[in-house]
């Protein structure tokens, strides 16, 4: 566990580890950090090995005798020590709709070249994989999932798109991925979902959070016409939020 600055207001801890052993220490580290925040301190961010925390530093500096940066260091360590007696978060699963036609998925026949394999055995591949949500960013509510099929290995497309769609799924390295909202995007684009990944008006704006479990499903376009927004749009909706007139 090692403290390093992050900017003027903002500490970043790293856990010394590669990603794979570093997942369920981070999610672990964010656990704890956000079951018990110190005023002042406004977000914690995870990312593959380390915890990124954001905080007010003139705030800080009022309240506590100490440097914020000291502060919120003592603070975080506190926390994280305090691991053993914090039961870990249940690991949720969700199986995501995608539709691989070409209409959606306009790099699939290029992933296939390069691949040396045919699309449909692409999407046989990857639809039958179990990744995880190693990272959410990007832009909000875009998951970075880990567990990509090494033959599905390819690199980011040359030149970038000027626009993607939301719900697009992509592969870019060894990793695949939901582009949340329409955002200029590099990766290539094997399909898409119809759910909604992020929503500013919903309670949790982001559908995915770090160590989810994700598979795809595919589906058909006509099934995609049809089908639902997801679980983020149904949780928004059971419980709408409250609007001035």
């Amino acid at each position: 566990m090692k403290f390093a600055p992050l900017g003027e207001s903002a500490v970043l801890i790293e856990t010394g580890l590669l990603p794979d052993l570093a997942a369920p220490v981070v999610r672990q580290w964010v656990r704890a950090l956000e079951g018990g925040m110190l005023e002042g301190v406004f977000e914690v961010v995870p990312a593959f090995t380390a915890v990124g925390i954001f905080y007010d530093a003139a705030r800080l500096a009022r309240e506590h005798r100490a440097a914020p940066f000291v502060t919120v260091c003592r603070w975080a360590e506190s926390r994280v020590k305090m691991l053993a007696a914090i039961e870990p978060a249940p690991i949720r699963e969700f199986v995501v709709p995608v539709c691989y036609a070409a209409e959606f998925g306009p790099d699939l026949e290029e992933v296939a070249r390069a691949t040396q394999l045919s699309p449909e055995a692409v999407v046989r591949l990857h639809a039958s994989t179990d990744y995880e949500v190693r990272a959410v960013g990007f832009s909000p509510g875009f998951p970075y999932l880990a567990g990509l099929p090494e033959e599905l290995h390819v690199p980011r497309r040359p030149t970038p798109r000027t626009k993607v769609p939301a719900g697009s799924v992509g592969i870019g390295g060894a990793q695949t991925g939901i582009y949340s909202l329409t955002t200029p995007g590099g990766w290539n684009l094997i399909g898409r979902t119809p759910w909604v990944l992020f929503d500013p008006t919903a309670d949790v704006p982001s559908l995915f959070q770090i160590g989810d479990r994700v598979r795809f499903e595919a589906i058909n376009a006509e099934a995609m016409a049809t089908a639902n927004p997801g679980p983020l749009k149904a949780r928004s909706a059971a419980s709408p939020r409250e609007s001035t007139p």
